[in-house]
Parts: C-alpha cells; sequence; structure tokens
C-alpha cells in the first residue's frame, strides 16, 4: 500500500510538472508586463501632442484641419479604454491599434505640414518637441517588439503539447498580437517609373 501511494504521488508530481500552468503564470505576467510598457509610451506620446499642436498653431494657423486631425486622433486614442481584458479580447486589441496607427498618421501629416514653415522648423520649442516625439516613436517600436516576443512565447505555451491540454482546462486562450494593416498592399514590390526617356 504504501508503495502505491508513492507511486501515485510520484506520478502526479510528474504530470504537474510537465502541464505547464507555472509557464502560463510566467508568460501571462511577462505578456502584463510588456502591454504595461506599451501603454506607457503611447501615454508619453499623448502627452506630447498638445505641446507639439500649441506650437504648429502659432505659426501655422492656417493649417486648421491638419491640426484638428492630430487632435481629434488623440481624443480617439483617450477614449478607448486600455484595460487587461484588452489583451484577451482581439476586436477591442484592433480597435486599439486603429485608433493608434489613425494618431500616427495625423502625427507624420503634421510633421509634413511643418517643412513649409521655415521659422516653424527654426523654434527651438518645435525642434525639441519634434525631437522628444522622435524618440518617443522609437521606445514604442521597442516596446512593442517585447509585447510581441512575450505574446509568442505565451500562444507557444498555449498549443504545445502537453501544455495545451492545461489551457483547455484553465481556459488559457492564445493573445491577439500586433498587425501590420496592409500587409497584402507592403507585400508588393515598389513601381518604379522614371517615366519617358529622351
Amino acid at each position: 500500500m504504501r508503495k502505491l501511494s508513492l507511486a501515485l504521488a510520484t506520478s502526479l508530481a510528474l504530470l504537474l510538472t510537465g502541464c505547464g500552468y507555472n509557464t502560463f503564470q510566467t508568460t501571462d505576467e511577462q505578456v502584463k508586463a510588456s502591454w504595461s510598457e506599451v501603454l506607457n509610451q503611447y501615454q508619453r506620446r499623448a502627452d506630447l501632442i498638445p505641446n507639439l499642436v500649441n506650437t504648429v498653431k502659432g505659426f501655422a494657423q492656417q493649417e486648421k484641419d491638419v491640426l484638428l486631425g492630430v487632435t481629434t486622433a488623440r481624443a480617439k486614442v483617450g477614449s478607448i479604454q486600455a484595460t487587461p481584458e484588452l489583451l484577451n479580447d482581439p476586436q477591442a486589441f484592433n480597435k486599439f491599434q486603429a485608433a493608434q496607427g489613425e494618431l500616427s498618421g495625423a502625427l507624420s501629416r503634421l510633421l509634413v505640414v511643418s517643412e513649409n514653415y521655415p521659422q516653424l522648423k527654426s523654434d527651438a520649442n518645435f525642434r525639441d518637441l519634434q525631437a522628444q516625439l522622435e524618440g518617443t516613436e522609437n521606445r514604442i517600436t521597442v516596446a512593442r517588439n517585447r509585447y510581441i516576443k512575450s505574446v509568442q512565447e505565451y500562444n507557444v505555451t498555449v498549443r504545445s503539447f502537453p501544455s495545451n491540454l492545461t489551457a483547455m482546462v484553465m481556459g488559457y486562450k492564445e493573445k491577439p498580437n500586433f498587425s501590420v494593416e496592409n500587409e497584402a498592399e507592403i507585400s508588393k514590390p515598389p513601381k518604379v517609373d522614371f517615366g519617358p526617356t529622351k
């Protein structure tokens, strides 16, 4: 009887060791930490925008559409609640990603417009804000890359045997990841047309 109990205890310990439960806890925490850093950098960008818009507004009053586009996109980003549940809801995640992409596009248009105003480009405030924004965009890229790797590791655990059995029992599902909006478009080679030759 004692040998049977010892064999059962050993089998149970081996089963629990290979089930992946602890791996799920570790990878899930890595995903949450990585996501927090992504949000932190997006917030940093959002905090820079009012100062940037006000600086441009002082020099480029006639660019109201561009300024309004940036302000509207920032408000849209701010209206999305980036809760931890967002990581488990692919539709909400895509909505969040689309809003951030819209803001990135609006900021790009704002910086292109600034090229038309030499006085604005030479303004120390604008140059400082532009440098901070560029640095923040780089930080966003790094944070997103870390998040992508964390989600990849988590999703591999969800799909690999024998941890996939634990995932089914415990309700762990794959988490959404960042994607490229125009994947089909960027996979095409660029068209280069130098026009007619003389």
